[in-house]
């Protein structure tokens, strides 16, 4: 490409890093993460999830730059919510009147949390530690937790609790279904394959709004994103194809209980 008159070689060369930046892995380890992140969608799509947590911990695990973790992790967000939402609404297990209570106030919340840059040496340790307690009560007892008759929540309980899970969600970069399904198992208001299309569609919205939130983080997205996005709805295809229909009820518990344990240690461990 000629260089502009007027221009000196040195100075067009520097600002040739700002207009090329990009996720820079070489091929191998590429590989690697796209297969890391394939499998953690496939485990995460069991039960709705998008699998946010596990994608910053893999992209930390290569030391992906930390301005281009958060976008990319929520982004990958939308490949895989976006399809295990369609999926869990074609099957059925869905409840919309559920969802939408929580997104009424999640989505402007995660809005308001993607905006916000915090240290997270407070909030991280407490929040894996809940995760870790509800990863121990999906696994006690789960045949046991899964037959309990359910009954939706009160707007008064909703609205709020959507919208603390909402500011979760934008400030940690997640979708917020790793604070909402144990939150609805535990107190009954779903059944657990309805749970997870309500995960599914609780965090493809908040993920939306997180990105929206900061646009300006929108320009950090990697070149090899669509080779990661690829990996992780091949992932997707397998998790929900088990997830809403094949899984029995007490196993997609401990999946849960899986899926929150890991997400915990993302968190504790960061």
């Amino acid at each position: 490409m000629p260089i502009p008159a007027g221009v000196a070689p040195d100075c067009f060369a520097a600002r040739l890093p700002a207009l090329t930046e990009r996720m820079i892995v070489d091929p191998g380890t590429l590989a690697w993460m796209a297969l890391l992140m394939g499998l953690a969608a496939a485990l995460y799509s069991t039960v709705g999830h998008g699998g946010a947590s596990a994608y910053l911990a893999i992209m930390a695990l290569f030391a992906v730059a930390p301005e281009t973790m958060r976008p990319t992790a929520l982004a990958l967000n939308l490949a895989v919510a976006g399809f295990a939402s369609l999926r869990y609404g074609l099957a059925g297990q869905v409840n919309p009147r559920l969802l939408a209570a929580f997104l009424v106030t999640a989505a402007p919340a995660a809005f308001l949390g993607g905006s916000l840059s915090l240290a997270p040496d407070l909030y991280r340790p407490l929040v894996g530690l809940l995760l870790w307690a509800s990863a121990v009560r999906m696994f006690w007892q789960p045949s046991r937790l899964a037959r309990r008759e359910t009954h939706p929540p009160s707007l008064v309980v909703a609205l709020p609790a959507g919208a603390a899970i909402g500011l979760l969600a934008g400030l940690t970069g997640t979708g917020g279904g790793i604070f909402l399904s144990p939150l609805i198992i535990l107190f009954g208001w779903e059944g657990a394959r309805r749970t997870s299309g309500v995960a599914a569609g609780f965090i493809f919205v908040n993920s939306l709004a997180g990105l929206a939130g900061n646009l300006a983080s929108v320009r950090a997205l990697p070149g090899e994103l669509p080779i990661l996005a690829a990996a992780v709805a091949a992932g997707a295809l397998l998790g929900t194809w088990l997830g809403a229909g094949r899984l029995p009820k007490p196993r997609l518990l401990q999946g849960l209980g899986l899926v929150l344990a890991i997400a915990g240690a993302k968190l504790v461990f960061a």
